[in-house]
């Protein structure tokens, strides 16, 4: 797989919210969630036959989990900015998730 700017941007969105979710906040629950990013980014460009023969399922489910994960914060999530604060990282995260999700929508599958 030739990789393109889509791409690359892919890898970075995911790696982003990884990071926020594992490195900066390390709890159980969004150390969960940042490994599924890092899951998730595998099965999309690893060349695994059996997550390749379904790349379009992966893509849904990247998406989807993404998206889950806003919704989530906009319901439990602690949505006051103060900069320096656990608060700020969910705004910092959920910007790389929207900047994951712009990329895999120029990447959607046919």
């Amino acid at each position: 797989m030739k990789l393109s700017l889509k791409h690359y941007g892919i890898i970075l969105g995911a790696l982003l919210a990884a990071y926020f979710h594992v490195v900066l906040f390390p709890d159980i629950g969004f150390t969960l969630n940042g490994l599924g990013y890092l899951g998730l980014l595998g099965a999309y460009f690893l060349p695994i036959p059996f997550f390749q023969q379904r790349h379009k399922m992966v893509w849904w489910g990247l998406v989807g989990y993404t998206l889950l994960t806003i919704v989530l914060w906009a319901i439990l999530g602690e949505r006051e900015f103060i900069i320096g604060t656990p608060s700020a990282i969910g705004y910092y995260a959920k910007a790389a998730e929207i900047f994951l999700l712009a990329f895999l929508w120029a990447d959607k599958p046919k």
